[in-house]
């Protein structure tokens, strides 16, 4: 699956531009995103990612492929269903990942169309917009979309660094 993903920060009244739109408030989530790297694969220089995502629903493990495109945060992604987070964050430690950061945040969820918008309040960091959307080769036309919707918005910015970059920058948020 492709994720696409277009994201920057958050104007004030955005959930009400994006109610306006038409969004639908799907949820509210507390996300626990524990980051992985190891002495034989540098995710930070492959433009890659690890992670172990710990919510209200259970956990996953997410392996994220580099950015495919310059406007966006578009990438593969490959997701699995976790029992036990820490069993697995055991098993990543013994075969030779160690934990490289943690990016805590709060996130509220909407639909429109068929997009998801999330409004992400990160710890360090402050108030974002993401829109996502799932792709497969046909990613470049919700890529498009993706775009579109941040315009109907009012918003021009598209941020490619994830949240992990972003903190090790130093923060970056108000």
């Amino acid at each position: 699956m492709i994720e696409v993903e277009v994201k920057a920060r958050a104007p004030p009244a955005i959930e009400e531009k994006i109610i306006d739109l038409g969004g639908v408030k799907i949820g509210d989530e507390t996300h626990l995103d524990l980051y992985f790297n190891s002495a034989s694969h540098d995710f930070a220089r492959s433009d890659e990612a690890l992670r172990i995502r710990i919510k209200e629903t259970g956990a996953d493990l997410t392996f994220k492929g580099p950015k495919l495109d310059s406007e966006t945060k578009s990438r593969r992604e490959v997701r699995v269903r976790v029992g036990d987070p820490v069993a697995m964050e055991s098993i990543l430690q013994a075969v030779g990942f160690s934990r490289a950061a943690v990016v805590r945040k709060k996130r509220t969820k909407y639909s429109l169309d068929e997009a998801v918008l999330c409004v992400d309040d990160v710890e360090g960091l402050g108030k974002f917009i993401e829109v996502e959307l799932s792709g497969g080769e046909d990613w470049p036309i919700q890529k498009r979309t993706a775009l579109d919707i941040m315009a109907r918005l009012g918003i021009s910015e598209s941020i490619r660094e994830s949240y992990l970059e972003l903190l090790a920058e130093g923060g970056d948020g108000p």
